[in-house]
């Protein structure tokens, strides 16, 4: 019997990732543990890996798809494609673990014209109706038919002039069909094709469209650099729609159990009235916090708080949820273990230790090298004469500076020249990653702390500053403004992503607190020791009283042998002899080659002698008759 290709969200539980994707896999535990979740099914990794193995959709699948959107239909009382009464769908990508933004979603789907004017009337709402229909057609544009985002934003300018407003949000529904109406002609100027209008076409089609995207570029950067395996493929969840646009009592956020930057106790996240999903993480209108949505709407967010509770409780770890108010009612579309910074990682993992939801060993597992390393990264000296350009949200803590560089191109070939840069957009999508990657930090003037450019950045250990509301830019222009300032492409700018803060010029960096404690300068039982040094000095105590393992270190100087021994190390494991004439030694060696007769020879090996036995003396002095191993030669 062949396996089947799609399960309802009741179907499984978080353990199923392989097949149902991670974002599958946490419907079904979420449906399992009884949230209110929008119905849906999942279809699973196995038809993604077919369909990348051969190029076309699994035989089997059109029939099963049919079959579950029957049975979506009767659970729903209502029919895909159906004007009268008509079932709408999003089709979300959801691999095994998590790729924020780097693949597709499309909503909306089983909207048409004649849906648009039905829905118009059944709910009293023709602006509802017809921003729906733009906001299918503008991703079915772009993600089924390719259509370059600039072209549709050059529509998007045209149009909002024409009708003398200023963002999408402010058109009437004249305006929202004629931007509408002028997607759908440049689709069919680029593709060739009438715009289709069958919904059934829509939804295989958005379906194969994510699929598509596990292999984009994009897509395959972020799985290098987060070594995720290429042969995984991603699961499509497709869920009935609920409008977070429909009225006032509407909306759609993200919300963090926890802060996710600093590892703060409390709910954080962001909420937009009158907007789905996609407007949230796209960061392209600023948000209210959760803290203005509890005083708008108490009642909604009360339960928002009880399921974050919920869902913390439940994983034993800091959850990320994105949620949809429709007239007042909450539902949970997705949850996952959150993306967090490195300080953020220790400081929860204590904190969960301190609530018993997880035990000190456990939360030794919860943290890395790599992320203790991200820890020792110096901090701006704010002591000297700083000029501090405008504040954001702080989305990703560390100090970054570079050359001002608008393009996400510009970025990559500068780092490739060796030049160091920070990224400067309006908002980041998911198009920018390359550029992400290659700067040493991201401002933006708009987006919150779960905006694309903070989640993806916290997820990298890059620096972010984000909602820079007060920094205005031209991108292509080549500058943004602040006050009364300019600053162009090039210009030096320094972005602290633990305070928000921006200034003009270089900063120049000291230690981080937390090398202090590694290097005995703070004692993290003193008053001016972090919660962050609390935590790494808690964790790294309880490691050192399990291990079983010595650690020694690389050492080819006595200075190296001094820090080693400072940091912790139980010897030196390897002394690499050839490494001592590096640098400014390096002469010697030449000099060596290089000589005319034995004689000329002898006398440099006698000064490299003097040289190489002082070194010999510091190391083993260093290291206090701990072991160390001296590697006399390495030959080719």
């Amino acid at each position: 019997m062949s396996a089947k290709y799609i399960h309802p969200f009741s179907f499984g539980d978080r353990t199923q990732s392989d097949l149902l994707g991670g974002k599958g896999a946490n419907l079904a535990e979420m449906v399992k543990i009884g949230l209110p979740v929008p119905p849906g099914f999942t279809i699973t990794t196995l038809a993604c890996r077919e369909f990348l193995l051969t190029g076309e959709i699994p035989s089997l699948l059109p029939e099963e798809l049919e079959a579950a959107l029957i049975n979506l239909e009767k659970e729903l009382g209502k029919k895909f494609g159906d004007p009268k009464n008509p079932l709408l769908v999003s089709v979300r990508s959801g691999a095994k673990f998590s790729m924020p933004g780097m693949m597709e979603t499309v909503l909306n789907v089983g909207m048409t014209p004649e849906v648009a004017e039905a829905l118009a009337q059944q709910t009293g709402n023709p602006k509802f109706a017809w921003d729906c229909y733009r906001r299918f057609v503008d991703m079915y544009g772009r993600i089924v038919c390719e259509v370059p985002l600039s072209e549709f934003h050059k529509i998007q300018q045209r149009v909002l002039s024409a009708f003398g407003v200023n963002a999408i949000s402010d058109l009437e529904v004249d305006g929202l069909q004629a931007l509408t109406d002028g997607y759908i002609k440049e689709t069919e100027a680029l593709t060739g094709e009438t715009f289709p209008t069958d919904p059934r076409e829509h939804l295989t089609r958005s379906v194969q469209a994510v699929f598509h995207s596990w292999n984009s570029e994009r897509a395959q950067l972020y799985r290098q650099r987060e070594r995720i395996p290429s042969d995984l493929g991603t699961a499509v969840n497709v869920q009935s729609m609920i409008f977070g646009n429909l009225s006032d009592d509407s909306g759609t956020g993200v919300a963090f159990t926890r802060d996710p930057a600093t590892g703060e106790t409390g709910s954080y996240g962001d909420y937009l009235v009158r907007a789905q999903g996609e407007d949230v993480v796209a960061g392209i209108r600023n948000t209210m916090s959760l803290e203005d949505m509890a005083k708008e709407f108490p009642k909604v967010h009360g339960e928002l708080e009880k399921v974050m509770a919920n869902l913390e409780t439940h994983y034993r770890d800091l959850c990320d949820i994105e949620f949809t108010v429709e007239k007042g009612k909450l539902w949970i579309l997705q949850t996952r273990v959150g993306k967090r910074t490195a300080e953020a990682a220790f400081r929860i993992a204590v904190q969960l230790v301190d609530e018993g939801k997880i035990t000190i060993d456990e939360a030794l597992t919860r943290v890395g090298g790599a992320q203790l390393a991200q820890l020792m990264f110096p901090q701006f000296d704010l002591r000297g004469s700083v000029k501090e350009l405008a504040r954001g949200i702080p989305a990703s803590p560390g100090a970054a500076v570079g050359a001002v560089v608008f393009d996400s191109k510009r970025a990559l070939d500068a780092s490739r020249d060796g030049k160091k840069v920070i990224l400067v957009r309006r908002e980041t999508s998911p198009d920018d990653l390359v550029g992400m990657v290659a700067a040493q930090g991201i401002l933006t003037s708009r987006g919150g702390k779960t905006s694309h450019a903070a989640v993806v950045a916290r997820g990298m250990g890059k620096t972010a500053v984000c909602g820079t509301e007060s920094i205005t830019v031209d991108e292509s222009g080549g500058f943004f403004t602040v006050g009364g300032e300019s600053v162009y492409e090039g210009e030096v700018i320094s972005i602290d992503g633990s305070t928000g803060a921006v200034y003009l010029g270089e900063l120049p960096v000291v230690a981080s607190p937390v090398t202090s404690y590694l290097e005995g300068l703070l004692s993290s039982a003193s008053d001016e020791a972090s919660p962050v040094v609390k935590a790494v000095d808690r964790i790294l105590t309880h490691a050192d009283k399990i291990r079983r393992l010595e650690v020694r270190a690389n050492a080819d100087t006595p200075e190296d042998a001094i820090r080693a021994r400072i940091l912790g190390a139980e010897g030196v494991g390897l002394c690499r002899t050839e490494h001592m004439f590096l640098g400014p030694r390096r002469s010697y060696v030449e000099r060596l080659v290089l000589a005319e007769n034995e004689d000329v020879q002898r006398g440099v090996i006698g000064e490299m002698e003097v040289l190489q036995r002082a070194d010999f003396v510091g190391i083993m002095m260093a290291m206090s008759g701990l072991p160390v191993t001296v590697r006399l030669l390495d030959p080719p």
